[in-house]
């Protein structure tokens, strides 16, 4: 009888370890995510800030910013919206700047971004816009729209 005694103390014992690991592993889990939230909620905001930091060099290659919006959330969000003449950009002027702007770079991705449009556009042959009009949406990944003309519905 006692050995049986002994025995279920020695299981109460390793059941006790036991539990004690999985939550101490557990609060260590749980802390390792704290950190990597902060982590990617700073390396997310140093996303936007580059896009941000890159409008003025936009700005100089003949756009105008007429929109800029900054959301807040889990997710945090920049969308900003660019206008400019169609004809401040024939393909060699595009060509141009994305030989000066590295591949990686927000300016390359926008004017890559425009290069293609410009292309589809001009085969599409419909009628001319005087507009362009490029929208910066960066969220998890960077999305870069480009139109001619306004829509009606946003």
């Amino acid at each position: 009888m006692q050995l049986d005694c002994l025995s279920g103390s020695k299981h109460s014992i390793m059941f006790d370890k036991i539990k004690q690991t999985i939550t101490t592993a557990g609060e260590t889990i749980k802390e390792q995510a704290t950190n990597l939230s902060e982590a990617a909620k700073e390396k997310w905001m140093g996303i936007i800030d580059a896009w941000i930091s890159t409008l003025p060099k936009l700005e100089a290659y003949g756009f105008k910013v007429s929109y800029f919006s900054v959301s807040m959330s889990l997710n945090p969000t920049l969308e900003v919206e660019l206008q400019s003449e169609i004809d401040a950009f024939p393909m060699g002027r595009i060509e141009a700047i994305l030989a000066e702007n590295p591949t990686s770079s927000p300016v390359n991705i926008v004017f890559t971004a425009i290069k293609n449009a410009l292309k589809m556009y001009q085969s599409a042959r419909i009628g001319p816009h005087s507009q362009l009009i490029v929208k910066i949406y960066v969220r998890l990944s960077p999305e870069v729209k480009v139109s001619f003309g306004k829509p009606a519905f946003n």
